[in-house]
């Protein structure tokens, strides 16, 4: 922005902010501060962007005032699927405010709104129990979307696509595109991609136009390409971003080791899942005289082959991240890179960027190195084959190695949850697909001894690099995760005493985590921990170093994964900066701006991996129903209704209900001051915790949702006929 348009805009807020200031327009506002004709032209692009981020409201007769001067707020809307949402206030520490569904107008789930604070008291008296503010959208500043993935219905009269996504509550009407726009015209229960068009009376449902024909909902593929195109991820590189990545050598020369230290002859390995294709750290661990240890994290040296501001990094900045779905992978760059020359794949020469530090034998930092190195990785390991390896005495030089990696790692981890550390770790599940994407399996995979070492290691030279770059005062960016607000601890306080748990003040880190170590283990701790990440910040990149919450450190950024994520990229580049030979590239302005675009790029690409996840396991209990063979799972009771028992399968992670209809062995009594069920007749007892044998009964794809009904009844039904 020029000089005077920055004169312009603090002249507008300085007259919006006047005591005396009455509602004027874009006319009269140019008139009061007495622009000529060319700054008129700036005035009216500044107070665009001023609406647009919510600096300022434009209210009845396009007249422009301070949000807060006549009840506005500015957000983002979330809806749920019954139709009310929750405007997310832009405003740092402010409560979300509710918005009936007769209140959203024609605002759809993640549309940036302006909503007015309804203040009559009928409006009072509706408010929710939590005593949150209501509102009204009188705005939308920015559609989320301008396109939406669902599936193709018609009725007698016209053509309507139901959105895949339960949370965009209205269907959209269509017309069947001609032969000159698409090459076959779609059918009834056909997945398709619709062009939203402007929506303007809340009376009419949305209209569209259908753009793209994904094909039938129940053909392979089908279902990973609608989340693809639902969230727009890139599935082709261009041409440019190719070409630059082909006049890539995939050997290293001579020239690439000019500077480099040497540690082709250290014992360096790498530890993967099972079918990882790029692996971006190595470790090595020696023990010194002291009794100490010195760690060695090796960590592929992207920025020696991605340029700044090549045509190679522009992509990767855009796309922020890889995406992991159950059945490919997208990743943030070309498999040339990210499977080749990058990876450090055993027994070959890759270039690296290495973090050295010395523990003594308390497991207290020493000392500190960082080099530009090239490595050898000696073996790649599973986590599978290094969990069995540290369940075994050392017997060999590898066995050894990981044994003594694991002592440190150990040492730091207990060090860590002593000095704060939250344990939010979870179990995750796999999903085996064969190759037309079908689910054939789901693996719980456990958080065991081989993942926390290699995540030990990592926190380690994260915090390591953070440090060092925040001391030198050179912008980068870290991965904060701010302090939460009280309230929110305080509702999830009410929901964890519901569960019948002591729970002190959990705004005193101890006592959240005497909760945590309380329910690990038992049923309830997945609802509780999802409950309690709900309730904390989300961990974001930033350009200053606001310390991170959930690990209890000051200084921390991610530097250990850049061929997956763009934020290491960014730091490496900056740790190269530290010894002042060379000013960074990237002033403060476009580190913030990076910043922000990718933490959007990483919560894009989290949604797009959970909502996969999720329907390969709707889609594999729906094969089971299919094939009229259903398995029987364990399940734990994680809450009782008066309708029925939500419970939840700890081997597979997917939480369902058994409707109080399917339980035939009895009628039963909800109890609300013990939430619990009981039968009249034989008095069997539902409640929280208890265990269960269960298969599917039900599953609805579109609402997500899974009814089971208990093993046991399912043979009484049997032996009765």
């Amino acid at each position: 922005m020029t000089q005077d348009g920055r004169k312009i805009r603090e002249k507008i807020r300085a007259l919006l902010a006047r005591k005396d200031y009455r509602p004027l327009d874009k006319i009269d506002i140019a008139h009061k501060l007495g622009l000529t004709g060319g700054e008129r032209v700036t005035l009216r692009k500044i107070l665009r962007e001023l609406e647009r981020s919510g600096e300022i409201a434009r209210i009845r007769k396009n007249r422009y005032v301070l949000p807060a001067e006549a009840d506005l707020v500015t957000g983002t809307l979330s809806i749920h699927q019954a139709g009310y949402g929750f405007l997310i206030i832009e405003t740092p520490g402010e409560p979300d405010i509710f918005i009936a569904a007769e209140n959203t107008g024609t605002a759809m789930h993640g549309d940036r709104v302006v909503a007015r604070i309804t203040r009559d008291e009928a409006y009072a008296r509706a408010k929710d129990r939590r005593g949150r503010q209501e509102g009204r959208v009188i705005r939308i500043l920015e559609r989320a979307r301008d396109t939406i993935v669902g599936t193709l219905q018609h009725s007698r009269n016209f053509y309507y696509v139901v959105p895949d996504d339960p949370r965009l509550v209205h269907d959209v009407y269509v017309q069947l595109p001609t032969r000159a726009k698409l090459p076959k015209a779609p059918g009834r229960g056909d997945k398709v991609v619709v062009r939203l068009e402007p929506w303007e009376s809340r009376h009419v449902n949305p209209e569209g136009e259908i753009i793209e024909l994904l094909g039938p909902a129940s053909a392979p593929g089908v279902d990973m390409l609608s989340i693809i195109r639902k969230y727009d991820l890139p599935t082709e590189f261009p041409r440019a971003v190719v070409d630059e990545a082909n006049r890539i050598p995939e050997t290293i020369g001579a020239r690439m080791l000019e500077g480099r230290e040497d540690l082709r002859e250290k014992f360096i390995v790498t530890i993967d899942p099972d079918d990882a294709r790029d692996f971006d750290d190595a470790i090595h661990v020696d023990k010194t005289d002291n009794q100490g240890w010195r760690l060695g994290v090796h960590i592929a040296d992207v920025s020696a082959y991605v340029n700044p501001d090549s045509a190679l990094d522009r992509e990767a900045r855009r796309r922020g991240n890889s995406v992991y779905l159950p059945d490919r992978v997208i990743p943030m760059l070309p498999e040339r890179l990210s499977n080749g020359v990058c990876s450090l794949n055993p027994g070959v020469d890759r270039l690296t960027h290495s973090v050295f530090i010395q523990f003594d034998k308390s497991g207290h930092a020493k000392n500190v190195r960082f080099a530009k190195s090239v490595i050898r990785s000696a073996h790649r390991l599973t986590y599978k084959q290094a969990y069995s390896i540290l369940q075994s005495a050392p017997r060999d030089r590898l066995s050894e190695h990981l044994h003594q990696a694991w002592a440190l790692a150990s040492l730091l981890r207990r060090r860590r949850f002593e000095h704060g550390s939250l344990d939010l770790d979870f179990p995750e599940v796999k999903v085996h697909v064969d190759a037309n994407g079908e689910p054939l399996k789901l693996e719980r995979v456990e958080n065991d001894e081989s993942h926390q070492l290699i995540e030990e290691c990592m926190l380690a030279a994260n915090e390591t690099v953070a440090r060092e770059l925040k001391k030198r005062a050179i912008p980068t960016i870290y991965r904060v995760h701010e302090n939460p607000d009280p309230e929110k601890l305080a509702e999830y306080r009410e929901f964890a005493l519901s569960f019948n748990y002591k729970v002190g003040d959990l705004t005193h880190r101890a006592e959240l985590q005497r909760l945590l170590a309380s329910i690990r283990g038992k049923p309830e701790e997945q609802a509780l921990k999802i409950a309690l990440l709900k309730s904390l910040k989300r961990a974001r990149y930033f350009p200053q170093p606001l310390g991170h919450y959930g690990l209890a450190k000051n200084n921390y950024t991610h530097f250990t994964s850049p061929i997956r994520r763009y934020a290491d990229l960014v730091v490496h580049r900056a740790l190269v900066e530290r010894d002042g030979k060379r000013r960074p590239r990237t002033d403060m302005s476009q580190i913030a701006s990076v910043a922000e675009h990718i933490s959007t790029t990483e919560r894009v690409a989290a949604e797009a991996e959970i909502e996969a996840v999720r329907m390969k396991k709707l889609e594999f209990f729906q094969r089971q129903l299919d094939e009229r063979n259903p398995q029987v799972f364990r399940a734990a009771i994680v809450d009782v209704r008066n309708y029925g028992m939500v419970v939840e399968l700890p081997d597979v992670l997917i939480t369902g209900l058994i409707h109080v209809s399917s339980l035939t062995d009895d009628f039963y009594v909800f109890e609300p001051v013990q939430r619990r069920l009981i039968g009249r007749r034989f008095r069997r007892r539902f409640a929280i915790g208890d265990e269960l044998r269960v298969f599917v009964a039900r599953v609805d794809r579109f609402k997500r949702q899974i009814d089971f009904a208990l093993a046991d009844q399912q043979k009484n039904r049997a032996r009765a006929r």
